[in-house]
């Protein structure tokens, strides 16, 4: 398969950002490495939690929960990218997009990413004490996922799967911790944020394609190669379809509905948008999943104030 590799550096590094200009130098190297200079990865994680936290709730979740799970994305996300960092560091310096990342380019050593990785999965641990049981014994079947993930890429092509199970899992947790039990249309609505995530983030997997093949690496974007458009179609469809099924299970009123609709077309604008061609492209429309999130959310909200 032929793909244009002449594209403008895409480095995830970018220099002279409010990083460089308002954090102290040595402070510079661990907001870089957590990604707090490039937050879409926490919004990701965090607004279909929301969403599963207004749907748990019928409506405005408590604030505090609301606070917890919020803490909760930011660390756990954060503590995800330290952990894929160390494990891939020999691969991110051929990389065009990582290669200036902290720990692969010496800004910070092995040692203190481990000090940093240590230090954030025990302020993450803090947060166990302010939810229930059920959703702690939850959160402890996540940290092995989050710790597998970054070695999916070496033997099998579907680590954006595993992805997909570790970034919305909070949505399970959000249904736990608000009425202690884990319904079957919340985990409808699960796997649907699951095939969601597989779709985009192969998108974004496109960008890396190249790289991944001289390194030997494997993702979603090799295994459907040029029959990508019509696999991120059966994801996207798959996502539509549970969400609304599980919609309906939940009793969501006709506001659902509309924001359903609006969801559907936005995939049909990516889908349209999407070339393998394109790297710039593919990290402009895995941004644009942020709007997916948000239109949930919406979905959310009106449909728990809507009657059917």
């Amino acid at each position: 398969m032929t793909v244009n590799t002449q594209q403008p550096d895409l480095s995830d590094i970018h220099h002279n950002d409010w990083v460089e200009r308002y954090l102290p130098a040595s402070w510079g190297p661990y907001a870089r490495i957590c990604r707090l200079d490039r937050p879409i990865g926490t919004w990701l994680t965090l607004l279909p939690c929301i969403a599963a936290l207004i749907q748990a709730a019928n409506g405005l979740p408590d604030v505090w929960r609301l606070f917890i799970f919020c803490l909760g994305a930011l660390l756990m996300r954060s503590a995800g990218c330290t952990i894929n960092d160390i494990c891939d560091r020999d691969f991110d310096k051929h990389v065009a997009r990582t290669r200036y990342r902290p720990l692969t380019s010496g800004q910070i050593t092995l040692k203190q990413a481990y000090v940093f990785l240590f230090a954030q999965l025990a302020l993450a641990a803090t947060l166990l004490f302010f939810i229930n049981s059920y959703s702690r014994w939850l959160a402890v079947l996540l940290v092995p996922i989050v710790f597998i993930y970054p070695l999916c890429k070496r033997f099998t092509y579907w680590p954006q799967a595993v992805l997909g199970v570790a970034f919305n899992w909070g949505m399970l947790m959000a249904w736990s911790d608000t009425q202690n039990t884990v319904p079957a249309a919340a985990i409808a609505m699960w796997l649907g944020a699951v095939m969601w995530q597989i779709g985009y983030d192969t998108i974004y997997a496109y960008a890396d394609m190249q790289d991944d093949i001289k390194l030997g690496l494997r993702s979603t974007a090799l295994k459907f190669g040029e029959k990508g458009l019509i696999w991120l179609s059966g994801f996207y469809a798959a996502t539509a379809i549970l969400w609304i099924w599980a919609g309906l299970a939940m009793g969501m009123g006709w506001g659902y509905g509309i924001f359903m609709a609006i969801i559907v077309l936005h995939f049909f604008w990516q889908l349209y948008t999407f070339d393998i061609n394109r790297r710039d492209k593919s990290f402009a429309l895995f941004r644009a999943n942020i709007w997916t999130g948000i239109f949930l959310i919406a979905g959310a909200l009106l449909g728990s104030v809507t009657p059917l």
